[in-house]
This record gives structure tokens, C-alpha cells and sequence, in this order.
């Protein structure tokens, strides 16, 4: 059996996920939102499923799909993309990373993590041959450590894997943090992996930039999508690739490899959410921003000091204060039993599983379950004096 993954335990998100249904808590860890989908985007896909083709679908995605990726980093972010040559659906962000590590990693390479990072990185990573070498934030601000950034890099430094916006910090990185970044990439000889499913969902008027939008950046980053965030259909599993075509190359037979191609009736669905007006895109944001404001006003009434959040779909809530023996995995486990609601602790997104005293919250939920978990914990807090 590999080494790697016959020796990885239960994701973090399927345990306390388990938790919740065996105690009945309110799940506010799993990033999965609440009825968000566009109804139209969902009508496409019911009649292109009736309507076909049903057949594989071209390895590198349907024209349509890859034109409407192309179109999207245009108008949103000003990025001029070749479909043709620099675009390619997959199945899924979580494939297009593992897709990206294969294809341009070798044994020994070094990558850069910045942590706390999306749990799938590492033993992707690993199992691609590649030396993670982490570079933690911290909170509460999670400002980029631009001088442990820098003393990271070694000859053997392939990479740097970039998330933004953050997950699960809810960083939003600045125009000078993004300028850092490339002239790093320029001057080493390195690749940015940018994980940039949550580039719709920021907050507060603020944008997301994509690194690769900076010239001494365009040729030297992978930038990948996910419909599932930007639609909120997160179980369709199609994502996108957008590179130089020297990277994509590479990228495009790892993929054909691992899934080959990913259901054609959800590529002509989302390739016509791309294309949805502003008035979609903002109102998605103003929506996900009401919820963020909701549970954050009525978590810091309840008494918790919750860290400002940018971005994405999470927050978090600093709980070092009834967490005496700092173990932030146990408390989100005693929490789920005591107070009835699941979260994630920000300790499993940290290599070395050191604990933060900080537990991840989802404010993706519908109202209702937004309030029913904060007064579940507002209930619990009282207990504790």
C-alpha cells in the first residue's frame, strides 16, 4: 500500500461531519452553502442532461465551457486568457490541483506552503514527490510574512501553492502583497499555484486580484476555478485550469490521466453561469455578506471574539478562553457534544497540527441555521460562567 495515503486518517470535514448527524448538532463546519443555486443555472443542466450529448465530452473540456473561462477572467478581473492553448476543465479544483502537482512536480522539489492551507494540499503534495516547506500567518490579521517567505526559498524551490482568497483565514491579499509575490516568482524561477475558487466572494466593496494578472506573474502562474463556489453547487465537481500554454500542456495529460474529462451537461451549465450578468455576481456577494454579518454580530453578542473575515465562505471564532488544555481538535469535538453545533478546528490546516485556539465556522448557511447555531452556543457560553 502507499505509505502516504493507507496512513492518512478520516478527513477532518467526515469526521465532524459524522459528529454532527450521531449527537443531532447544527453543522456550521462543512463549507457547503444553503440555498444559493441560481435556479436557471440549474434548469440548463436539467435539459442538457435530458437533451445530451452523453458521451465523453473533449479531454480538455467543451469549447463552450473553456470560451465562457476565458470570457469570465476578462470581465471580472481583466486577465486576457487563449482559450484554446490556456484553458482546460476538470473535474473539480480538488483534481485540478492534483492534476497540477503531477504534471509539474518532480521528486525532491520544493513547494511552498502558506499555512493554515486547504487540507488536500499536503498529501497531494507528498504524493507527488514534492518537500513541503511551510510558511505559517498569523492571526488575526494573517498578513503575509514576506521576509519568512523569501528565507524559504531555496534552489530546490519549485513552487509556491497561493491561496486567495484564503481559506481558512478569509484573507484577502493586497495589490503590494500580490507585487511581492511576483517579483519573488521572477527573480527565483518559480511557479505560483493559485487555488482562487473563492474569486467571487469577497466582501466590504473589496475585489480579488488573481496573481496572475501582474506581467512579471502571467507566464508563471496556475490558476484554478471552481464552479462549484461560484454557483454554490459544490457536489457538480467542475473546476478550470487557466496557464501559459507551456504549463497547461503538461497539466492537460496529467488530467487526462487521472479523470479524463467531467459530465458535459454540467460544463454547458456552468459555461451559461459564467456568463450570468453583474447583477448575479453582486448580488451572490451581498447575500454571503448578510450572512457573514449575521453570524458574526450575533456570535460576538453571544460573548465570542470572532477574527474579521474578507472573503470565502468562513469566519472564525477565537476560543482559547474555554479551551484550557489547548487542544483546539478535542474542544470542537466537545463543543459538537456539549453545545450541539460541528465546527473545524483551524489546527488541522496547520502541517504539524499545533493548535490555534481558533475554530472555523461556515456563514454559507441559510438564516435560520445561522441563528439556531449561534443560540445553541449562546446557551452553551452561559453555562460556562
Amino acid at each position: 500500500m502507499n505509505e502516504i495515503f493507507s496512513n492518512l486518517s478520516v478527513s477532518v470535514f467526515e469526521t465532524m461531519s459524522r459528529l454532527a448527524a450521531e449527537v443531532e448538532a447544527i453543522n456550521l463546519g462543512q463549507g457547503f452553502p444553503e440555498g444559493l443555486e441560481p435556479r436557471d443555472v440549474l434548469e440548463v443542466a436539467s435539459r442538457a442532461i435530458l437533451e445530451g450529448p452523453h458521451q465523453y465530452p473533449p479531454m480538455r473540456g467543451i469549447p463552450d465551457l473553456r470560451q465562457a473561462v476565458a470570457e469570465n477572467a476578462r470581465r471580472h478581473f481583466g486577465l486576457a486568457l487563449d482559450w484554446q492553448n490556456e484553458v482546460i476543465v476538470t473535474s473539480g479544483a480538488t483534481e485540478a490541483l492534483a492534476s497540477t502537482f503531477l504534471a509539474l512536480l518532480n521528486p525532491g522539489d520544493e513547494v511552498i506552503l502558506l499555512e493554515p492551507a486547504y487540507d488536500s494540499y499536503r498529501p497531494l503534495l507528498r504524493r507527488a514527490g514534492a518537500t513541503i516547506v511551510p510558511v505559517p500567518l498569523a492571526p488575526p490579521a494573517w498578513d503575509l510574512p514576506r521576509e519568512a517567505l523569501a528565507a524559504a526559498i531555496t534552489p530546490r524551490t519549485r513552487a509556491i501553492v497561493f491561496n486567495a482568497p484564503m481559506n481558512p483565514t478569509g484573507r484577502l491579499f493586497g495589490l503590494d502583497d500580490l507585487q511581492f509575490l511576483a517579483g519573488l516568482l521572477d527573480r527565483h524561477d518559480l511557479v505560483a499555484i493559485c487555488d482562487e475558487v473563492y474569486e467571487h466572494l469577497t466582501f466590504d466593496g473589496a475585489r480579488h486580484v488573481p496573481l496572475m494578472t501582474l506581467p512579471q506573474a502571467r507566464t508563471r502562474c496556475v490558476r484554478i476555478g471552481s464552479a462549484g463556489k461560484s454557483f454554490s453547487v459544490t457536489g457538480w465537481k467542475v473546476g478550470y485550469v487557466s496557464a501559459d500554454a507551456r504549463l497547461l500542456g503538461p497539466i492537460a495529460r496529467a488530467h487526462q490521466y487521472v479523470t479524463f474529462t467531467t459530465p458535459p451537461a454540467l460544463q454547458s451549465a456552468v459555461a451559461y453561469g459564467l456568463r450570468l450578468g453583474d447583477d448575479y455576481f453582486d448580488g451572490l456577494r451581498a447575500e454571503l455578506q448578510r450572512r457573514r454579518d449575521l453570524m458574526t454580530g450575533a456570535l460576538r453578542q453571544a460573548g465570542f471574539t470572532v477574527l474579521d473575515t474578507a472573503a470565502t465562505y468562513f469566519l472564525n471564532i477565537d476560543v482559547s478562553a474555554f479551551d484550557p488544555d489547548g487542544d483546539d481538535f478535542a474542544f470542537a469535538q466537545r463543543l459538537a457534544r456539549e453545545a450541539g453545533v460541528a465546527t473545524i478546528p483551524v489546527s488541522v490546516f496547520n502541517g504539524d497540527r499545533r493548535s490555534t485556539g481558533l475554530l472555523r465556522l461556515c456563514f454559507a448557511k441559510a438564516p435560520d441555521t445561522i441563528i439556531a447555531g449561534v443560540e445553541r452556543l449562546r446557551a452553551w457560553r452561559e453555562t460556562q460562567g
